[in-house]
């Protein structure tokens, strides 16, 4: 089924986090939520978790049922699945780096993993189990994202519990903390829910309790926030158009120098999302268990 979508104003009040939203006629998406065919007998089972393009064609559906990685191509066709059902505890999100491996966090188990497309599991951080606090080095608590930045640095959101991102260089090492501050004041965070890195390698957090994107230099040092919903997973592209969903809202914000010039919304609640190469956004719809192909129109 395609439908077409309503892009709507976003107004923010100037020094207040307060969002307003007004209905404004737009027709620039189209939205497939029967995009991806599963093979018979094959279900999606407890949620569809997070979704990512590789960029070159294959599109990874994460879900928190074995088999917990689906691939499928652009078309929507299935091509493979992996995951034996003893992998994970709790699934949250996966991401594919330039090398095409697979980056994944397992809030419960405490871990992030490194995979290739294959399944050979690479490199692992976090002990299994194991929870730390907001000053630990090697564990996590809630970790539920992963930004790999252009050198190979590996930026974990660790933030259902703690309240931060733990920046490791591309062998797993430790660097340093930032953030590690549960509140509301400049520079702390409140449910870190997702990373991602901008061209000048300024970290950019999703701290959705507070409804805002926290903004931090490459040093790990506080420099802004951007008052928008963001309860949920963030990219960026190369010109560091930034796109951010948002479950509550049903949403995807789209920002330019820190402001949003416009909301997508969507049906169900937007969890996981990846940007093609192609332009595409893939959107998984972690409620209705479905992966919406969001096409722009030209």
């Amino acid at each position: 089924m395609k439908i077409s979508l309503l892009a709507i104003c976003f107004s923010v009040a100037l020094g207040s986090t307060a969002l307003a939203q007004a209905a404004a006629p737009n027709d620039n998406y189209v939205v497939d939520t029967e995009w991806a065919q599963l093979p018979a007998g094959m279900e999606w089972g407890a949620s569809t978790s997070n979704v990512a393009a590789d960029g070159k064609g294959q599109v990874l559906v994460f879900v928190r049922t074995a088999p917990y990685f689906r691939f499928f191509n652009r078309e929507g066709s299935f091509v493979k699945a992996w995951g034996d059902a003893e992998l994970f505890n709790n699934p949250h999100s996966a991401i594919f780096d330039e090398a095409g491996d697979i980056w994944t966090t397992d809030s419960d188990d405490q871990l992030v993993r490194k995979f290739t497309a294959d399944g050979e599991l690479l490199m692992t951080i976090g002990k299994k189990g194991v929870i730390g606090d907001n000053s630990s080095t090697d564990s996590f608590n809630g970790p539920n994202a992963v930004a790999i930045a252009p050198n190979g640095d590996i930026y974990v959101s660790d933030g259902y519990e703690n309240a931060r991102i733990v920046h490791f260089n591309s062998d797993g090492e430790f660097i340093r903390i930032i953030g590690g501050g549960e509140g509301s004041e400049p520079g702390q965070l409140q449910v870190v829910h997702g990373v991602a890195i901008d061209s000048n390698g300024r970290i950019l957090v999703n701290d959705s309790d507070n409804q805002r994107v926290s903004v931090f230099d490459s040093d790990g040092k506080f420099v802004e926030t951007w008052p928008v919903l963001s309860r949920g997973v963030s990219v960026i592209t190369a010109d560091d158009t930034f796109y951010i969903s948002d479950v509550n809202a049903g949403s995807i914000s789209v920002l330019k120098d820190g402001k949003v010039v416009e909301v997508i919304p969507l049906p169900g609640r937007p969890h996981g999302m990846s940007l093609d190469s192609d332009g595409t956004i893939y959107i998984s719809d972690s409620s209705n268990r479905v992966i919406m192909k969001i096409t722009p129109k030209n």
